[in-house]
């Protein structure tokens, strides 16, 4: 439907570009936006405003020339003029509905397009890096938050053609780590935080008590045993990350989240790759020593100042291994890649591409992709909730789950932008009304499986063919502001995947599901608008609207990682 309007308008172009009103060589593509307000139709395009000053006329007298240059057609009902020089299309009734049967014949596949296909077809490669957590404690709602969105980038990137790795990096090196295991090492002899043996920056949750009882028993994690010598801090050190890492890994599982390959930093150190990478920067002539130290020129790269690579005690800083993995992630032939991180990491950024561009091996300016999300506030009664019964100073992942369910807690953690702060009630995730926006959208869906076993018991089991057949009995404002509403469907996908927004995708449901209750509960006012009347022809007809924009709900809350209840 877009695409024709698209034609018609670029037909009109060429039309009046043969007239001289301005050159034919030189007749952008009309660019077409879904209206906000039905009022002001469904499609509006701004090509007039656009061609304006080539053509030398106003833009609201060059948009009637336009108007009147459409060539006649089925498509479009009506044109109307708006505001400096807009054109506002009105799609006829006929149009909206051919949507139907491309979404029923198109399945779980509609919405699905080859933008990541190569010019053979080939789906190209893209690495999708998220919640790579420290394996120090249970993964906190902060993860959580990530691993939603991370996980739905993945599912839009695939829809759209890709071919996605999804990856997880551990920072299994550092002295976050040698912090774990002295945690634990000293619960294994007894010693607990209120002890002036403590040390400040030690961890205090349960977790560390519960870590410590189990590697003092002699059990398996992973391919770790634990060695049970409270002495051999190298042992606990390994187990402590095995242990926390099955644990996070269960916690993703729950989640509905996996991963095709988890990364290590401390291999970045036992391989070499962190002293090759810094030797080829040397080398790259974009270092220089001073106050015995290593620093990488970084403003030669736009950041605002260089940056300490190898500290003068011969540590290296946090983002020199990060250079080094990304330089792996592109040796892997990662062309694109998307990394999700926390907004705590935005530091980072300008470093880490400064290095990569330093190291001159052909990786592009701006690569790769960064998406950070902001901080997730939990409120439960009113109030913020701040800390775990087990991990002690923060809201664990497991804890959303267990109180709300994985579909509440997924919805809730991707429905806004990630780089805004998200606050996550509680109490309005458990709530079964129309002001929980995961139980609405699901209720919908739910809606329309009870319609169609419904009409099996009422009268006859859902005929498809015969609904197709008769589409034009569809008459109502209601049916037209859906279909019109689930045609948008494959726009709003790339668009997603494009921007890297799945939080739109969750705003586009709301939508789908406002007009389809809105259309179901016009039949509660007036009979003859009911789905399931006894006509034949227009009950299945209606039917087969309300099966579309099923499998539109379906198919959205899939990308999403929500489920899809066939009854509540």
């Amino acid at each position: 439907m877009k695409q024709d309007i698209q034609r018609l308008l670029s037909e009109a172009l060429v039309s009046l570009a043969s007239t001289g009103l301005f050159p034919d060589t030189d007749i952008p593509e009309p660019k077409l936006e879904a209206t906000r307000d039905p009022a002001h139709g469904d499609l509006a395009s701004n090509i007039a405003l656009a061609l304006a000053k080539r053509a030398g006329i106003a833009p609201r007298e060059l948009a009637n020339k336009i108007i009147q240059a459409v060539p006649a057609n089925d498509v479009i009902e009506k044109i109307e003029l708006a505001g400096p020089g807009f054109i506002n299309f009105f799609v006829s009734q006929a149009s909206q509905m051919q949507c139907v049967a491309e979404i029923l014949q198109a399945g779980d596949r509609y919405g699905h397009s080859g933008a990541g296909r190569d010019g053979d077809g080939k789906a190209r490669p893209v690495q999708v890096e998220f919640v790579s957590a420290n394996p120090t404690g249970p993964l906190h709602v902060g993860h959580g938050r990530g691993a939603a969105v991370g996980d739905s980038l993945c599912r839009l990137l695939e829809a759209s053609g890709w071919d996605v790795t999804r990856e997880f990096y551990y920072n299994d090196a550092g002295q976050q780590i040698n912090n774990l295991a002295t945690s634990v090492q000293l619960r294994a002899k007894g010693i607990g935080p209120d002890s002036p043996e403590w040390p400040e920056d030690g961890y205090q949750g349960e977790y560390i008590t519960e870590l410590a009882a189990s590697y003092l028993r002699g059990e398996m994690r992973g391919d770790i045993k634990a060695a049970a010598d409270p002495d051999d801090v190298d042992a606990i050190r390994s187990y402590a990350v095995a242990y926390l890492r099955e644990e996070q890994d269960r916690d993703l599982q729950a989640f509905g989240v996996r991963f095709d390959v988890f990364s290590l930093e401390s291999a970045l150190y036992t391989d070499g790759k962190v002293d090759k990478v810094v030797a080829q920067l040397v080398d790259s002539g974009h270092c220089y020593e001073k106050d015995g130290a290593l620093w990488l020129r970084t403003t030669d790269f736009g950041d605002d100042k260089d940056r300490v690579m190898r500290k003068s005690d011969g540590g290296y800083t946090y983002f020199v291994p990060d250079v080094a993995y990304h330089l792996e992630k592109w040796r892997r032939g990662f062309s694109k890649v998307v990394n999700e991180q926390g907004a705590d990491h935005h530091s980072t950024i300008t470093r880490v591409r400064a290095g990569l561009q330093a190291l001159d091996v052909g990786i592009p300016e701006g690569w790769p992709d960064y998406v950070l999300h902001q901080m997730v506030t939990v409120l439960k009664n009113g109030e913020e909730v701040k800390i775990s019964k087990r991990a002690g100073s923060y809201v664990t992942l497991q804890d959303l789950i267990e109180q709300t369910g994985a579909d509440a807690t997924r919805f809730f953690l991707v429905a806004r932008r990630a780089d805004s702060q998200l606050t996550f009630d509680i109490d309005l995730a458990l709530q079964r009304s129309n002001e929980n926006p995961v139980y609405y959208i699901q209720y919908a869906h739910a809606r329309v499986c009870s319609a169609l076993r419904n009409a099996s018991e009422k009268f006859q089991p859902y005929d498809q063919p015969q609904g197709l057949e008769n589409l034009g009995l569809l008459q109502t404002a209601y049916e037209a502001e859906l279909a019109g509403i689930i045609a948008q469907y494959p726009e709003r996908v790339a668009t997603a995947a494009c921007e890297l927004a799945p939080h739109n995708i969750a705003n586009y449901l709301r939508d789908v599901a406002a007009a389809l209750h809105s259309w179901y509960a016009s039949g509660n006012q007036d009979k003859t608008q009911q789905w399931l009347v006894q006509d034949d022809a227009l009950r299945n007809a209606r039917l087969c609207l309300a099966e579309a924009s099923r499998q539109v709900i379906a198919n959205g809350l899939h990308l999403l990682g929500v489920s899809a209840p066939q009854e509540m």
